[in-house]
C-alpha cells in the first residue's frame, strides 16, 4: 500500500472537503477536485473515477493564493495511486470514524477551531457507499 502525507492547515475544511469529494465519485461527473491549504503550499487531490477504480493524484502548488486558476498539470506531482471506489470510500469513511472516536466532535473543533466535525458529509458518504458498493466490511 502507499502513502502520502501532508501537514493540512486548519483555515480549510479539509476533512469535510476530502469526504465531499469521494462523495461526489458517487455522482454524475467523473472528476472530483478538492484543495487543502499548507499554508502556503496548496496540496491539490484530483479523483477521477475509471470504471470501479479511481486515481487519485496529489499536485503540489507553491502559493494556494494564486494556484487557484493554474491548471493541474502545472503542479508537481506529489503522489499518485489507483485504488477500487469501494476501497477509498471504505478507508476516507473509517479515517473519519477513527477521527471522531479519538478526539470526539467538541475536541475536534477545539483542535480545528473554524470547523465543526463533518457529521452530515460523513452519513452521506457511509449511505452511498453502503447503498451503491454493497461494501461486506464491518462498518
Amino acid at each position: 500500500m502507499t502513502k502520502h502525507l501532508d501537514v493540512v492547515s486548519y483555515c480549510t475544511n479539509a476533512l469535510a472537503d476530502l469526504l465531499k469529494g469521494v462523495t461526489g465519485l458517487y455522482g454524475l461527473y467523473d472528476v472530483q477536485r478538492f484543495s487543502f491549504d499548507l499554508e502556503p503550499a496548496e496540496a491539490r487531490w484530483i479523483l477521477r473515477r475509471r470504471g470501479d477504480n479511481v486515481h487519485i493524484t496529489i499536485r503540489r502548488f507553491p502559493d494556494m493564493m494564486t494556484s487557484f486558476d493554474v491548471p493541474d498539470g502545472k503542479g508537481t506531482l506529489e503522489w499518485t495511486s489507483t485504488r477500487p471506489r469501494t476501497s477509498l470510500a471504505h478507508a476516507v469513511l473509517m479515517a473519519a470514524e477513527k477521527v471522531r472516536r479519538t478526539h470526539g466532535e467538541d475536541g475536534y473543533l477545539r483542535k480545528w477551531v473554524l470547523h465543526p466535525f463533518p457529521t452530515t458529509e460523513l452519513k452521506t458518504l457511509r449511505h452511498l457507499h453502503l447503498a451503491a458498493d454493497g461494501c461486506a466490511l464491518q462498518h
